[in-house]
């Protein structure tokens, strides 16, 4: 029985998880994981792995950087991608870059199953495990399962609005911390007070799970992405823009969230701060139910434009418990 190498790349450690209990448990590999892709890249250029499954936002290094190395040094290793990306545009970069396949996180097992069968990568299996190294599958804490769940429903909201727009979205790492309701309000005001912006302020609720989801602008970017929106109406206002795409982008990035964590939300009608209410008097409001707040941090831009908005979700602090709760299958 040939006994292969498998790097498993992705910084999220619940990622890597998913992807440890998605193998199929008869393939004969040693495994190796890697954060980010500068720790992949000191693992390839070793010359002893055979296959890669390969995440596409990560820090320090992505995995469209990943590929390009790999070609520009003439590295030999057989890339799967399993990314929360899944605009069309993403699946065909990376094939472009020598990827052999693309799989949508999180990783189904027979989809996992099918791909490396499809790429003779199980030819030769026999009836053993997988040779795991001891303490492969790290414990994973809240926020980094939280965050991971973030990523892949980011991916499904700027995948709606490339298919909508024709563009490439641009996605970061997502960040994901607990504030307490005092250090938020400093951040919020903060921000409102600085280059002139723009948010519009969505609440949500489901399953006792609630919160309030800001999408932001600076100022200067509201009238390019109104013309980007345009195409809709000769008489397509910005305010107009503001809360077509904040219905698009709050509710996609919920429900993808809602898919995996099995709950419903629904969602109040959006309101453009500054217009009808501002973020001061959204922090009074909902001080009671935030005394410690877990907010997200979701920074898009538009690739070929000069156009960058932040999605921030807040959510209550009696919130945090109940999607712990959820999450524990996950993270244990």
């Amino acid at each position: 029985m040939t006994v292969s190498t498998l790097l498993i790349c992705d910084d999220s450690s619940m990622a890597r998880k998913q992807l440890l209990r998605a193998l199929p448990v008869e393939w004969p590999v040693t495994i190796e994981q890697a954060t980010h892709g500068i720790e992949a890249m000191a693992v390839l250029r070793k010359g002893q792995t055979d296959v890669m499954l390969l995440d596409l936002t990560m820090p320090e290094m992505d995995g469209y950087q990943v590929l390009t190395a790999l070609r520009d040094e003439g590295l030999s290793c057989k890339v799967i991608v399993v990314s929360g990306d899944v605009q069309e545009q993403a699946v065909q970069r990376v094939m472009a870059l020598g990827a052999l396949a693309f799989v949508q996180k999180p990783a189904a097992p027979e989809l996992l199953r099918q791909t490396l069968e499809d790429l003779g990568l199980l030819v030769g299996s026999g009836n053993g495990l997988a040779v795991r190294a001891a303490g492969t599958e790290s414990a994973v804490n809240f926020l980094d399962a939280f965050r991971e769940v973030v990523n892949v429903a980011m991916g499904h909201a700027a995948a709606l609005l490339a298919k909508l727009l024709g563009v490439f979205v641009q996605l970061p790492v997502p960040n994901a911390s607990l504030f307490e309701v005092g250090e938020l309000h400093m951040a919020l005001a903060d921000a409102q007070r600085g280059d002139g912006l723009t948010a519009v302020c969505q609440g949500f609720i489901g399953g006792g799970i609630a919160g309030e989801a800001l999408l932001i602008f600076h100022d200067s970017e509201v009238g390019d992405m109104a013309g980007l929106m345009s195409g809709f109406s000769s008489e397509y206002s910005e305010i107009e823009m503001l809360l077509d795409l904040s219905t698009l982008l709050i509710g996609a990035c919920l429900n993808g969230i809602a898919e995996q964590i099995d709950v419903q939300f629904s969602q109040s009608h959006p309101i453009v701060l500054g217009e009808h209410a501002s973020i001061d008097e959204l922090i009074k409001l909902n001080r009671p139910r935030w005394k410690t707040t877990l907010a997200v941090e979701i920074s898009y831009s538009i690739e070929g434009h000069p156009i960058h908005f932040d999605l921030l979700l807040l959510f209550t602090e009696d919130s945090v418990a109940l999607l712990s709760n959820k999450l524990a299958h996950l993270m244990n």
